[in-house]
């Protein structure tokens, strides 16, 4: 491959690095581009996780063997069964060398070393390839992982060259990587509660249009718990605004521990003491017991007291649930309810006849005068 060749190999890898809009698309996008640059058939991600002592993969694309799947859950190998790690990523690096790509092949290590890596090479050989080329990545000053490519028995061996552009090669996947995690930390912050580390508003405003839209489309139930935490200003006022802090944050963990007994729920702090939960799937009774399991643990809690929970879902007779919107103010105006009754269990809208008052209370505007404001966006 000519230097022109390996250029634009290099700006499409970067590229599609680029475009990737998850970090699973962003190692699929670094796998296939090494491969194609490297003209390989076969390419592996892997991360070093240094707390478990072992490689494990993240990507497998190109022509896998029937074992290998291309998001593995459990492909993981121990380190000690690759010493080039050790000696590549500590001991070279140490005495001041850079982190270089090293190529191996089915009949032995390609660099001279005799009997130099034999889970290569017996991975080599099981898998019917010829030879691989393995480069460090790293970031932040730190090894990472690994990029592996491989090409199939009888194809031209990597050679000398072909380490070296793989070297370069994952100095750019690690620069992706790397821009990956910032934006998703970007996102993560973005949709995150900054004192609970629950989802925030904006979290739910998402995931709720997202679920409502697979409500209208295929009937999927979708539940929504909306809570109130009882007492903060008093805790506020008397005791401080730290206290009132560990309030809303041992609050945050009981509404994660609850809605963790619910598959698929999103736990989320909309601000100040307000807090709900997002269920798309379970049974509408399944989530009025969660719900209640949120008020008793509540009411245990040494500070506030307890909490004002209203739920609605349209599994329930609440009428058509078009938009996000509605059933927000259908659970809120449950919350409303609950509160004003001073209830120690949920109230779940639409479950008290034809004539429902939650469901009334939701639909109908507030009197002049009235101080009742839902938090359904305004549409």
């Amino acid at each position: 491959m000519g230097e022109d060749s390996r250029l634009r190999a290099v700006v499409a890898l970067a590229q599609g690095m680029a475009a990737a809009h998850t970090p699973r698309e962003s190692w699929q996008a670094a796998a296939l581009g090494a491969c194609r640059a490297l003209a390989g058939s076969f390419a592996a991600l892997s991360v070093w996780e240094r707390e478990l002592g072992r490689l494990r993969v993240l990507v497998n694309v190109g022509e896998r063997a029937p074992a290998e799947e291309e998001f593995p859950e459990h492909e993981a190998y121990p380190v000690h069964q690759f010493p080039e790690i050790t000696e590549f990523l500590h001991e070279r690096w140490a005495g001041g060398g850079g982190p270089s790509a090293w190529v191996e092949t089915a009949d032995g290590s390609a660099a001279g070393h005799a009997g130099y890596c034999h889970q290569r090479v017996a991975a080599l050989r099981r898998r019917r390839r010829g030879c691989c080329v393995v480069a460090p990545l790293v970031l932040h000053g730190r090894a990472w992982g690994e990029l592996y490519v491989a090409r199939p028995v009888g194809a031209p061996v990597f050679d000398r060259a072909d380490a070296d552009f793989a070297t370069v090669l994952a100095s750019v996947v690690a620069a992706g990587i790397a821009q990956t995690e910032r934006l998703e930390e970007a996102r993560r912050l973005a949709f995150t509660d900054a004192l609970t580390g629950l989802a925030n508003r904006r979290a739910v405003d998402v995931r709720l249009d997202e679920a409502v839209e697979q409500h209208r489309e295929d009937g999927i139930g979708v539940s929504l718990v909306v809570c109130d935490l009882n007492g903060l200003k008093q805790v506020n006022d008397t005791q401080g605004h730290a206290v009132g802090d560990r309030l809303l944050e041992r609050f945050g963990s009981v509404l994660s521990l609850c809605g963790a007994m619910l598959p698929e729920t999103l736990v989320a702090r909309l601000g100040g003491d307000e807090f709900c939960l997002l269920a798309v799937g379970p049974p509408a009774d399944e989530v009025v017991r969660i719900a209640e399991e949120v008020c008793r643990r509540a009411a245990e809690l040494e500070l506030g007291e307890g909490v004002a929970c209203g739920v609605a879902s349209t599994l329930d007779p609440i009428g058509p649930v078009r938009s996000a919107r509605r059933l927000f103010r259908l659970a809120d105006a449950a919350q409303y309810r609950a509160k004003a009754l001073r209830a120690s269990k949920p109230v779940v809208a639409g479950r008290e006849g034809p004539d429902d008052p939650v469901v009334r209370l939701a639909d109908t505007p507030p009197p002049v005068g009235e101080r009742r404001r839902f938090r359904g966006r305004q549409s």
